[in-house]
């Protein structure tokens, strides 16, 4: 917007005591007058009519695109509207489908409007929607995710995005995006990559089930070998060598983890 504003010649005016408003928008002071920028529920709130909006979304770019609604004065006064269509990164759609492949639920959480969200929704083929969310409703909606499919995985980079991320049994954070969120994920994925999601789910997998194989093979070593040496029936130089035999046995089978690439 920026951009357009200067190829336009039009001076952008400062804003002064500007104020997030948590899941619908922000709200300024410009030249002395009271300014919003935000969604639906903030127009509603603002007193605007239902009419008014719907025949501003009549003329706007596609009935598919986020939408920023823009008010001004005491009483609020509709002043118009901006469409952002967004842009799907690259490689998710693969991303989603390797956590699929992981028998892995997809689910797209976001404060954008039903239409919006289900556009992208059905580019990616994910499985379940919840769109129109604030803060508060993102944590609720993952506490009712987790009775029914836990354990429940959050990614996010915004700071609407910190309450469920901090709720969430394991919580991903890119590190293009808010502090807030960083702070309140488990995990920051040093690239703006989706894939690095699933290659770290399937990492983790591999480490858990290899800490469960060298727990078995240790328990049958200790097994066998405590009461042969108990009764007097191993040799002291056996049961050192075999003791050091299940110690490399061991790191061996946790140094195949080595091997792991993303994909494989």
């Amino acid at each position: 917007m920026t951009e357009a504003a200067i190829e336009r010649s039009i001076d952008a005016l400062p804003a002064e005591e500007l104020t997030e408003i948590a899941g619908q928008g922000l709200h300024a002071q410009v030249q002395g007058q009271a300014v919003w920028v935000g969604n639906h529920t903030l127009m509603k709130s603002l007193g605007l009519s239902e009419t008014a909006l719907a025949e501003l979304m009549l003329v706007s770019s596609s009935q598919q695109d986020s939408v920023a609604w823009l008010a001004a004065g005491h009483p609020a006064r509709l002043l118009g509207c901006m469409t952002f269509a967004d842009a799907i990164k690259p490689g998710s759609r693969q991303a989603v489908q390797q956590l699929q492949a992981m028998n892995i639920m997809t689910v797209l959480m976001t404060g954008d409007n039903e239409a919006a969200a289900s556009k992208v929704a059905s580019q990616l083929e994910i499985d379940t929607v919840l769109a129109d969310q604030t803060p508060d409703s993102k944590a609720l909606a993952l506490q009712d995710l987790r009775m029914h499919h836990q354990p429940v995985a959050m990614v996010g980079d915004g700071i609407n995005d910190a309450p469920a991320l901090a709720s969430a049994d394991v919580s991903f954070a890119m590190s293009t995006g808010t502090d807030v969120a960083m702070h309140a994920a488990d995990i920051t994925l040093m690239r703006a990559d989706p894939g690095l999601v699933a290659a770290t789910i399937d990492i983790s997998r591999r480490t858990y089930r290899k800490i469960r194989q060298n727990l078995f093979w240790a328990f049958i070593y200790n097994l066998c070998g405590i009461p042969l040496a108990a009764f007097g029936f191993l040799n002291p130089m056996i049961a050192g060598g075999a003791m050091a035999l299940s110690s490399v046995s061991v790191v061996s089978n946790a140094l195949l983890l080595r091997r792991w690439r993303p994909g494989r």
